[in-house]
């Protein structure tokens, strides 16, 4: 039996994957973006309907800046599922009872795919890659209560950046102190995992934010 097969776009692997969805009770998920395969997913919806399950979701802390995404999150944990942020880009992974492991490929070359890997050695190594990720995450509370105040600024702060106006225009024009401005694009290019705020602008568009 291969221990590593790869299928061509979602409706393939929501069929193959079906039966690990209906038999696991233990399903860890990381999301670099919140519109994974998984959210579409009917199989996995209905798995957070099932009692005695227990689902962990690591999620990319830029992904949360949506609010609309925020909210699912919180969806997400009011159905049980325990929610952590990662500061850090994590690739779209799925591990099903540490037995079966799915790794989402990119979509620059036709239908996504994906690798569904079933071989011991390689399954445990993704455990332990999303074991130590989870360790590193901030629970979905505690970072909730500093977005929830970053998030209003979010659209104006990369709008001032994607401009090119100067910190003390930008201050000016949105009504902030310049050390209030400055505090703001701080965060913000946190939250996107940016080193300079090029980056934070190129990041930005990636996650469709402007």
């Amino acid at each position: 039996m291969d221990t590593v097969t790869v299928v061509r776009g979602e409706a393939e692997l929501f069929e193959r994957t079906a039966h690990l969805f209906a038999s696991t009770t233990d399903l860890a998920c990381a999301a670099n973006a919140l519109s994974a395969w998984v959210h579409a997913n009917p199989h996995a919806r209905a798995l957070g309907r099932r009692p005695g399950v227990r689902m962990r979701k690591l999620f990319r802390l830029s992904a949360l800046l949506d609010p609309h995404w925020g909210e699912h999150a919180r969806l997400v944990a009011s159905h049980g599922a325990h929610v952590r942020i990662s500061a850090h880009e994590v690739n779209e992974t799925i591990v099903f009872d540490g037995r079966v492991a799915i790794l989402a490929g990119d979509q620059s070359h036709g239908p996504r795919g994906y690798s569904v890997i079933t071989q011991p050695e390689v399954v445990h190594g993704i455990s332990s890659l999303f074991e130590a990720a989870w360790r590193a995450g901030t629970e979905l509370a505690v970072h909730e209560a500093g977005m929830d105040e970053l998030r209003p600024f979010v659209p104006v702060v990369l709008d001032a950046l994607n401009r090119g106006w100067t910190d003390e225009t930008a201050a000016r024009r949105l009504d902030m102190s310049l050390r209030t401005y400055r505090r703001r694009v701080a965060e913000l290019m946190t939250a996107l995992g940016a080193s300079s705020r090029f980056q934070a602008g190129a990041r930005a568009r990636d996650l469709g934010l402007i």
